[in-house]
């Protein structure tokens, strides 16, 4: 499914809320390489992500068939197994690596993927000071 229209573009990019509700940042479909990506956009920091997430993602956790925990962290920092931030990176998942894309600004997956998702109509998210989780729709 192609989600450039409704993800938006750099001049109309998407407002989203992180999953506690505590900051807001945007997220629009570009093209570097001559792929599709997504950009996540945080204040002054800019993230990429690989566009294929989304499906990925969305197939993941209709698998899953339940709620499972975010688990945000930064790129260097270690992942808790069975998060979503986990599976962003892990050899595991259908790209074998990381989703994000841009070297050490590759974390942050479970914090900035989720709302996203829950946007699209694809997921739930819980909305919690912390500890949130997410399962598909």
């Amino acid at each position: 499914m192609n989600y450039r229209e409704a993800i938006g573009t750099k001049e109309n990019p998407l407002v989203l809320k992180t999953p506690p509700q505590s900051s807001e940042y945007t997220m629009h479909v570009d093209e570097k390489d001559g792929k599709e990506i997504l950009v996540c956009t945080v204040k002054t920091t800019v993230l990429h992500y690989d566009i294929q997430c989304i499906n990925d993602l969305h197939k993941m956790l209709k698998a899953h068939g339940d709620w499972m925990e975010l688990g945000s962290k930064d790129e260097k920092q270690d992942t808790k197994e069975g998060t979503v931030e986990h599976w962003g990176r892990s050899p595991e998942n259908p790209i074998g690596g990381w989703y994000g894309l841009k070297k050490n600004f590759r974390g942050r997956f479970g914090m900035y993927l989720p709302p996203l998702m829950e946007a699209l109509g694809l997921a739930e998210v819980t909305h919690e000071k912390r500890g949130n989780q997410m399962r598909a729709i």
